[in-house]
């Protein structure tokens, strides 16, 4: 979805200098499966991997904030670089500001990511809220992008190509 503003939005782009992500319904999908030991078994898109790792290798600070406890998850993105992960989270924008601290960023210089209410607060502070197309109501009415892509489906991918691309940092054009 194009934004209503699309000048803006792009001159937005030039600014950001970290993407921060939930998880679940963001870097993926909105259905997860319980396994017979009460684990919730998630799936992650490709190409959102490859995309974050490509952003770390620009120099873009990546955080994820999930209110999941999957020790897996953050071994997975983990293993591609990201070194800010906020597990079980209970307050969004408690950790949105330690990342905030801990890696000397505005927050206007932010993207972040989220689907659901528990985004909410975040997406309000920081500096361009986005969202996959399959989020709640009240995320879309208060993000900048929606996403074409659902969570889980390479909407990461689709954000991140998007900023590195208007910052002319994307190899492919």
């Amino acid at each position: 979805m194009i934004p209503l503003d699309d000048l803006n939005f792009k001159e937005k782009l030039k600014n950001i200098k970290a993407f921060v992500f939930d998880v679940d319904g963001v870097l993926s999908g909105s259905v997860v499966h319980i396994c017979n030991d009460g684990e919730l078994e998630r799936t992650t898109n490709v190409k959102d991997g490859y995309a974050i790792k490509k952003a770390l290798e620009a120099d873009f600070a990546v955080g994820i904030i999930t209110g999941g406890k999957s020790q897996a998850v953050k071994e997975r993105f983990e293993n591609l670089g990201v070194d800010s992960f906020y597990l079980a989270s209970e307050n969004k924008i408690e950790d949105f500001n330690d990342f905030l601290k801990k890696k000397k960023l505005k927050a206007s210089s932010v993207l972040y990511m989220g689907d659901d209410i528990p985004d909410m607060e975040v997406m309000k502070q920081c500096g361009v809220a986005t969202c996959p197309a399959d989020a709640d109501e009240q995320i879309k009415a208060i993000s900048l992008y929606i996403s074409q892509k659902e969570g889980g489906k390479a909407c990461v991918r689709d954000i991140i190509v998007q900023v590195m691309r208007t910052q002319n940092k994307w190899f492919v054009k």
